[in-house]
């Protein structure tokens, strides 16, 4: 859906049928349409014919890894879409579209807290009680703007506010691609209910339901209608945002800050009021891209794939990371984790190469993409539509990666992910290949590095190709050679910094020594360069 035709919004109200953000056990029927993005697929993994060696070596490029042993990670069933992480304690709480929760000591074994839409749910239910003032403009087929189906609540996040003493939950109602309504809740504790407490922004609004929102409190009549409305027709939804997937972060000075966004006009920031929770709506800016009721526009726009938006300060690095998911969120939608940074909250956020992502791009170009489909020794089936991930840094310094995954078995179903992450020498995150399992990184020698590995290189591309495992050698005297390619490596000595170069291209990043899948002890490498990552397996 790049441009807003009139057959796209057609198949744009069909595909409103599968689920938006978060097609978890109990999908919405009226999610935002996300199409499959259409940027050519990676080429296939090479054959694995043994080419003839050039330089003395015995090579074996054999990439078949059915000898290794298989599991399945579970997570006991649990199915939380959009997981939002929050640590009390000892205890790590996942939240989720559908009102599905988790709970976790490990980080791998999660505990269904609550899932589906009722009165009854634990964690979510208190909705209900307000239901007419909370479902007033979206999120139900009584709605103003109306659901085609079932409720539609997605994307919550909570942190605990030290001003307020509550747990806040910031999350969404929704009814259409465009047309959704953030709001927030409180609670007195992590295990809910959380209890509504009001709107803060609605998108999808015309000349016509612009009077059931607060817009007008912000901007005037005629303002609004000729910046936000495409005449009586609708909303300039490739302009402005689909007010979902809100997400809020303390910067370095302890100002709060909320930032939210979906496909549509990209991805904007609020700052937040510590003493009531609530937005704050800015002066008018346009030279900067602020607008005084939306805010800041970050990236996106154009109605190019883009959102889930999570914004994590690192104090070690002194950056902040914007992660967000590019591509449609089904099974072969290509969804994919993608990261940009900055040295200030509100931008501007650049990728490796040094580049905001504008409107009406070619995203595929832009942001360094973590993770994406790829299969792996171990794996039972690939990973598919790896995305919509918080992060965090636990209380002794290692930082986190929480995201939903699906698998290549034909069916959508979905489960939540905790992958450790490094950051480069330069300061980029390296996702580690496999779910953690209490690994710890240590200093590394050359003797660890050297040897045959299975490596997957994700690329930039959005389609539904599997990265598949190929051979590569990184040899003694600091060459590489796969099928296809040659290169050179290095190493700090006794750290946990590598640097793989192959045909021209530099990649860097880190070492880890950690347990698959199956719970094999391997070696394992996690290298970032022009957007792109490379994971690389060993077992000898």
């Amino acid at each position: 859906m790049k441009k807003a035709i009139s057959l796209v919004l057609v198949l744009a109200m069909l595909m409103a049928l599968l689920a938006s953000c978060g097609g978890g056990d109990s999908t919405p029927t009226a999610a935002p349409t996300q199409e499959p993005a259409t940027q050519a697929p990676a080429t296939e993994a090479p054959e694995t014919t043994e080419p003839p060696a050039d330089d003395g070596r015995d090579y074996d490029f054999n990439a078949d890894i059915s000898a290794y042993p298989t599991a399945n990670i579970s997570s006991q069933g649990v199915g939380v879409h959009d997981p939002s992480i929050l640590k009390v304690g000892d205890t790590y709480y996942i939240y989720g579209s559908h009102m599905a929760s988790a709970k976790s000591t490990d980080l791998f074994h999660w505990e269904r807290m609550s899932d589906g839409y009722s009165a009854g749910n634990p964690i979510f239910g208190a909705i209900y009680d307000k239901y007419d003032e909370a479902f007033a403009y979206t999120g139900t087929t009584e709605s103003i703007i109306p659901t085609t189906g079932s409720d539609a609540v997605w994307a919550p996040d909570v942190k605990y506010n030290e001003k307020l003493g509550k747990y806040v939950m910031y999350y969404c109602t929704s009814s259409t691609f465009n047309a959704s309504n953030l709001c927030y809740a409180f609670s007195d504790t992590p295990d809910g209910n959380f209890d509504w407490q009001g709107p803060l922004i609605y998108s999808g609004f015309d000349a016509d339901t612009i009077q059931y929102t607060d817009v007008l409190d912000y901007v005037d009549e005629e303002t609004a209608l000729s910046r936000y409305v495409k005449g009586k027709s609708g909303y300039k939804f490739e302009e402005w945002p689909n007010a979902i997937d809100p997400t809020w972060f303390t910067d370095a000075d302890g100002k709060d800050w909320l930032v939210y966004g979906s496909w549509s006009g990209g991805i904007f920031l609020l700052e937040l009021d510590p003493e009531t929770g609530l937005v704050i709506h800015p002066e008018d800016d346009p030279e900067n891209d602020v607008d005084a009721y939306f805010g800041k526009k970050l990236v996106g726009g154009g109605h190019e794939s883009m959102e889930a938006p999570y914004i994590l300060y690192d104090a070690e690095s002194q950056y902040y990371y914007l992660y967000v998911s590019y591509g449609s969120l089904n099974r072969e939608g290509g969804y994919q984790i993608r990261v940009f940074r900055s040295e200030n909250p509100d931008g501007p956020y650049v990728d490796m190469n040094g580049m905001n992502l504008g409107a009406n791009l070619d995203n595929s170009q832009y942001g360094l993409k973590l993770s994406g489909n790829y299969m792996l020794p171990s794996l039972k089936v690939g990973y598919m539509a790896t995305g919509h991930n918080s992060a965090f840094i636990d209380d002794d310094g290692k930082r986190y990666i929480v995201y939903h995954t699906r698998f290549d078995a034909g069916n959508e179903t979905h489960s939540p992910r905790v992958h450790q992450y490094l950051l480069n020498e330069d300061g980029w995150p390296c996702m580690l290949p496999y779910q953690t399992q209490g690994e710890t990184v240590g200093t590394y020698t050359e003797e660890d590095v050297i040897g045959r590995w299975f490596y997957v290189n994700q690329g930039t591309y959005i389609s539904a190709t599997i990265a598949q495992p190929i051979v590569m050698y990184l040899n003694d005297d600091h060459t590489v050679k796969v099928i296809d390619e040659d290169g050179t490596w290095s190493m700090d000595p006794d750290s946990h910094f590598i640097t793989i170069t192959l045909s021209n291209k530099e990649y860097k990043g880190v070492l880890c020594a950690m347990k698959d899948e199956a719970g094999t002890d391997c070696m394992t490498f996690s290298v970032v360069g022009q957007n792109a990552s490379l994971w690389g397996v060993k077992y000898e």
